[in-house]
């Protein structure tokens, strides 16, 4: 199972006809854009690619009204003029002769990603759609939006797939209150959105924006808004802007979150409620608006925290070890040791190996080694079980030493960090999200090595997660070196996890223990000043305070 790809040609049909810088942003060209990059990169040909199909009447009905329906099924017919006083009716909208046809097409898209998906034909996908959907609500258009594509998608995946539990993630800068008040007393539909608000004074401008938005009846506590708030923007303009800026001599105003908050808010809010949540489908509203300084607008986009540590004058040697003196450790290490030059030389993205338990130590020491010395600049370990840090590992900015296991929590250095395995789901999620991941990317390594050695306690299911989300940090650049010990089963999940599948579930969800939650925030307290995405909170009234 790879990848689908959904998009048609015909969604680009639907352009403004009259003068509106509010709505002028709105042009054919974010979707042919999206769509060469994809082919400049090779990403096109490497999916499955799907034409996309026309929603029915029917499927829109699943959301709207039909007379909403049929009002824009009736814009086929209409003049300019017509067009114009139609969209007037409505906030940061236009209508086109087209516009019926691209809109069905883009909700029809969503859907045929859904089935592929619930059938087995691919493992996830993206569908480049227009027009957009997370702000149309059930008898209106809004904010360039026509048809709730997602929202359709959600209630599609429910009522022919019988799924129970959809996630829908919205990571537009602005809040996408189409999907909220759809699903807002839904309990089977969770909603989380991050988006900028300033205090309601961004656009859409509205009070259930906030946080203390959370659902109603049924749906209580299933939506979740995190809103940005910030001082205005550049030359003191208000921070009160529309969908889109048309104009282009006007810097967008910055809100001044950076990497780190976002990395932040994905680990300590989004993660952990969908853990808790469980969802058997997730649909993402990608809007491209929060990440409006990609690389191609060098100096408005925040650079990623962390930078490279020194070098070394003389890389070290890789010294024998008495533990590796007997063949069936020399060998596994050469497979080792095989996978870490493919790795850093791009040929292969991850890797696994098994290593004999009376070797499992010596040939980490040797994996960390030979990765700094042969194009790691920064080099994760991530150890599980009896392993203990090589003693004469330096703290130089270059590894990163992280335990799972150790007897008690403590940080002996900024780059030696110990902590014990937790014994409930609740307590194992909290160290890897509000630990593991935020000190993986703050300190951005080259490559990961995740070693699980004797007696490491994890169960599959955790060791797959692991090695899942640490994918991240790294760019794919995870070798796990797991002991002979280990069952086959793990070995094979560790496989198809680093091979892009899903890792399996966790189980029943079970809080942490107050001593693992106190431990943790101790450790976490020493480490703070170090690591900037352990920096979460912020002085009231301070930048980023709500």
């Amino acid at each position: 199972m790879g990848t689908a790809l959904v998009y048609h040609e015909d969604m680009t049909a639907a352009r403004l006809l009259w003068d509106d810088p509010e709505c002028e942003i709105e042009c054919p060209e974010r979707l042919t854009t999206a769509l060469e990059r994809l082919q400049q990169r090779g990403l096109e040909q490497r999916c499955l690619q799907l034409a996309a199909r026309e929603a029915s009447e029917a499927e829109l009905g699943l959301v709207h009204s039909p007379e909403y329906v049929a009002l824009v099924r009736g814009t086929q017919a209409l003049g300019t003029g017509e067009l114009q006083t139609l969209s007037g009716q409505y906030d940061a909208v236009y209508f086109h002769p087209s516009t019926f046809h691209c809109a069905r097409l883009a909700v029809g898209a969503a859907l045929q990603l859904v089935d592929a998906v619930l059938a087995g034909a691919v493992r996830n996908g993206l569908a480049l759609v227009r027009p957009p959907g997370h702000h149309s609500q059930r008898a209106a258009a809004n904010g360039f939006c026509v048809f709730n594509n997602v929202a359709i998608a959600a209630r599609h995946a429910q009522r022919q797939h019988g799924l129970h539990r959809i996630l829908i993630v919205d990571w537009d800068v602005h809040h996408g209150q189409g999907i909220q008040y759809i699903f807002e007393d839904d309990p089977s539909v969770l909603y989380f959105s991050w988006h900028r608000y300033e205090h309601g004074r961004f656009w859409p401008y509205l009070r259930e924006s906030d946080a203390d938005a959370v659902g109603q009846g049924p749906g209580l506590g299933f939506t979740v808004n995190l809103p940005w708030n910030q001082s205005p923007g550049p030359r003191g303009e208000d921070p009160a802007v529309l969908p889109g800026r048309a104009s282009t001599d006007a810097p967008w105003p910055q809100v001044g979150m950076g990497n780190a908050d976002y990395v932040a808010a994905f680990l300590h809010v989004l993660l952990p409620v969908a853990f808790e949540f469980n969802p058997e489908l997730v649909l993402v509203s990608a809007g491209f608006d929060s990440a409006i300084g990609d690389p191609e607008r060098p100096g408005v986009h925040p650079e990623c925290p962390g930078s490279p540590g020194p070098s070394l004058d003389e890389p070290p040697a890789a010294r024998p070890h008495e533990a590796l003196a007997q063949d069936r450790a020399l060998t596994a290490l050469g497979k080792v040791l095989y996978l870490l030059d493919r790795i850093l030389d791009g040929q292969v993205s991850s890797g696994i190996a098994v290593t004999p338990a009376c070797a499992a130590a010596a040939t980490l020491d040797v994996a960390i080694r030979c990765g700094l010395s042969h194009g790691a600049q920064r080099l994760l370990c991530l150890a599980v079980g009896q392993l203990d840090r090589p003693p004469d590992l330096t703290d130089d900015g270059r590894n990163l030493w992280l335990n799972i296991g150790g007897k008690e929590a403590a940080a002996l250095s900024m780059f030696h960090v110990s902590v014990p395995l937790p014994g409930t789901t609740g307590g194992f999620l909290s160290c890897v999200l509000a630990l593991v991941l935020p000190l993986a990317y703050s300190f951005q390594p080259d490559l990961v090595l995740v070693a699980l050695g004797p007696a490491h306690g994890l169960r599959d299911p955790q060791a797959a997660l692991l090695a899942a989300l640490l994918r991240g940090p790294a760019g794919g650049r995870v070798l796990a070196l797991v002991d002979e010990e280990s069952t086959p089963q793990l070995v094979v999940v560790l496989a198809r996890v680093l091979h892009g599948e899903a890792a399996p579930s966790l189980g029943p969800f079970s809080m942490a223990s107050p001593e693992d939650v106190q431990a943790l925030m101790q450790l976490r307290g020493q480490l703070e000043p170090r690591w900037k995405m352990l920096q979460v909170a912020s002085e009231a009234g301070g930048p980023g305070s709500g």
